[in-house]
């Protein structure tokens, strides 16, 4: 059994992937009707023994539309007007969008505005406010 890496900790063995070939849409003259030359790969999320807990649940939500609801990732390449390349093309789609899922969200520090930029906001504020006051017509007593 081959296993394709996707991080030093992860790698999902070949038998976890399945590979259809469907005819493609688009241009390609005769040989877009005769060959199946488009890749469709599905990768079960929900049931692979690969994944750690957390990667599935970040890859669940990368995934969006893209997974069906019993759990299977389905992404289909037909970019190419050649089977392999649509093959290759497919796999370097899957491990791409399973490295974004296995590197954890950086988390995020509170920070303030610094005393410059409030000092601006209010200054502009002060501008605008007499630059509307300016605009008043003047009452005739």
């Amino acid at each position: 059994m081959t296993k394709i890496r996707i991080t030093d900790e992860i790698a999902i063995d070949e038998s976890e992937i399945a590979e259809s070939f469907i005819l493609a849409a688009g241009p390609g003259g005769q040989n877009v009707n005769k060959v199946a030359s488009a890749v469709q790969l599905r990768f079960d999320v929900a049931h692979s023994q690969s994944l750690p807990d957390m990667v599935r649940a970040r890859l669940i939500r990368l995934a969006g539309r893209r997974l069906s609801k019993s759990g299977e990732l389905i992404l289909t390449a037909r970019r190419h007007r050649s089977q392999e390349r649509n093959r290759e093309d497919v796999r370097v789609r899957l491990v791409a969008l399973l490295r974004e899922a296995a590197t954890p969200p950086r988390p995020r520090r509170k920070t303030k505005p610094p005393s410059a930029s409030k000092k601006q906001r209010l200054e502009n504020k002060a501008a605008r406010g007499q630059l509307k006051r300016l605009r008043v017509k003047p009452r005739g007593d």
